[in-house]
């Protein structure tokens, strides 16, 4: 049964950093891409990151490419988020999602298994 479990989430004051993770269990990371999106009410869930399996490759949006880093750690079953010089308009429900396959996707549709979400406020 393959699951995803993220954590790390919570309130930040503005310029703070947090560190979420994702534990995957049920498959074997490895051989997937694997991405964080984010969602606020009343919005469209965002790609913010994804980290492919076949060569390492990372993709950003513009609004946190240089603020953001998402990594992975194969052996742990692991992906990770990194987020510093967090804004206000970063406050949303993080999310962690298998790909497809092993190629970055940047859209929702090009993932099958999501995490239950971790809620990131960043507010003074």
């Amino acid at each position: 049964q393959v699951q995803l479990v993220e954590s790390g989430g919570g309130l930040v004051q503005p310029g703070g950093s947090l560190r979420l993770s994702c534990v995957a269990s049920g498959f074997t990371l490895d051989y997937y891409s694997m991405g964080w999106f984010r969602q606020v009410p009343g919005k469209e869930r965002e790609a913010i990151a994804c980290t492919s399996a076949s060569d390492g490759t990372t993709w950003y949006p513009d609004s946190v490419e240089g603020r953001f880093t998402i990594s992975r750690d194969n052996a742990k079953n692991t992906v990770y988020l990194r987020m510093n010089r967090l804004k206000p308009e970063d406050t949303a429900v993080y999310y962690c999602a298998r790909g497809y396959g092993s190629s970055c996707a940047i859209r929702p549709q090009g993932y099958d298994y999501w995490g239950q979400g971790t809620q990131v406020t960043a507010s003074s």
